[in-house]
């Protein structure tokens, strides 16, 4: 999956074809108003305005509280991005405004995108990383309520890929105990929980992600089979064969390679004869370069704001090979733009 230059006539298409369009300008200047007007028009409540049918600018502006003339001005760069259609001076939300945008929906980013005004400050200091090579790890400066951004926008990811990432991997038949290393919002767990009648599940986050998320989680009505439990993975005792399912996803990209293999026989200690380890993340291609746009993108960001940045599934499997486990064929997630699930088994 890519962004870049789309065409808008023969004349603009003969333009690129020639090689004459400077497309560093419009390319960086596209992207950043892109970026922040999605941004705005969710923080501003536009598209809420327009849940209940099609509304003028002005009116708009009216219900949002904001000044008309810079409204028309957003709305119609939403309505290029195809999230809002015209006719005459009405706007309407389209089908895909409606299913990802609005707060309502099942399968809403609208919270993601909330999120990237955090991310807004952090991308900010990427000449400081590449000059000096540190990662900016950001979320330890976050507030109370960044924290609760975060959370939410998590949630909102998780409701795309969970249910997928639960129907694909192998769960041991009878499985009763299920440890989910920094689930957080804990929907992996749920989605887990909801396939198999008779699993419960232990979230193991930190403390300040546990009191961030704990009321997501109570949303999903499960009791007692999904749980917090607040902690560290890193040096946290997971147990003795007392699990039969563990998972961790988003997460050994924030950890070293150093951090990844400890955790790892961590793991294999702490599963029972037959568990499953699956580990859920984003995966770096193997051949160095061997790289599309997104992947690339993500790989630089995780670098940036984490310990250690993305590992190849490879790596992770030698992880859990190197831990005692059997290493699994990854499976790609078809939400999940380069991640996998790379599962193992403990023998026995």
């Amino acid at each position: 999956m890519r962004i870049g230059l789309i065409p808008e006539s023969a004349f603009e298409q003969l333009g690129l074809w020639s090689g004459e369009v400077p497309t560093p300008v419009l390319e960086s200047f596209n992207g950043l108003m892109m970026v922040r007007s999605l941004m705005a028009v969710c923080r501003l409540g536009l598209l809420e305005a327009l849940a209940d049918g099609p509304l003028s600018s002005e009116e708009v502006a009216r219900r949002a509280g904001t000044s008309p003339m810079p409204t028309r001005r957003l709305l119609d760069v939403v309505a290029s991005l195809r999230y809002l259609s015209r006719e005459g001076e009405a706007y309407a939300l389209t089908p895909a405004a409606r299913r990802w945008l609005l707060a309502g929906s099942p399968e809403s980013v609208r919270d993601y995108l909330l999120w990237r005004y955090y991310e807004w400050d952090w991308v900010a200091r990427l000449e400081d990383h590449v000059r000096t090579g540190s990662s900016m790890v950001g979320r330890p400066e976050l507030n109370e309520e960044g924290w609760r951004t975060y959370q939410r926008a998590m949630l909102g990811l998780a409701r795309l890929g969970s249910n997928e990432i639960a129907a694909r991997t192998s769960v041991p038949r009878g499985a009763a105990a299920m440890l989910d290393i920094g689930g957080a919002h804990g929907f992996l767990s749920v989605a887990f929980c909801r396939r198999h009648p008779g699993l419960k599940a232990v979230v193991l986050e930190l403390p300040e992600a546990v009191q961030a998320s704990a009321p997501l989680l109570a949303e999903e009505g499960m009791g007692d089979r999904v749980v917090h439990r607040a902690g560290d993975a890193l040096v946290d005792d997971l147990g003795e064969a007392c699990w039969d399912v563990v998972v961790t996803s988003s997460v050994v990209h924030h950890f070293t390679a150093q951090e990844c293999g400890d955790l790892t026989r961590r793991v294999a200690r702490a599963l029972k004869p037959g568990g499953v380890f699956a580990v859920i993340d984003f995966s770096r291609p193997d051949v160095p370069g061997g790289k599309g746009q997104t992947t690339a993108l993500m790989d630089l960001y995780f670098g940036m704001t984490s310990v250690s940045g993305a590992w190849t599934a490879d790596q992770i499997a030698t992880w859990q090979r190197e831990a005692g486990l059997v290493p699994r064929k990854p499976l790609r997630l078809r939400r999940g733009a380069g991640s996998v699930i790379q599962a193992a088994v403990r023998p026995g």
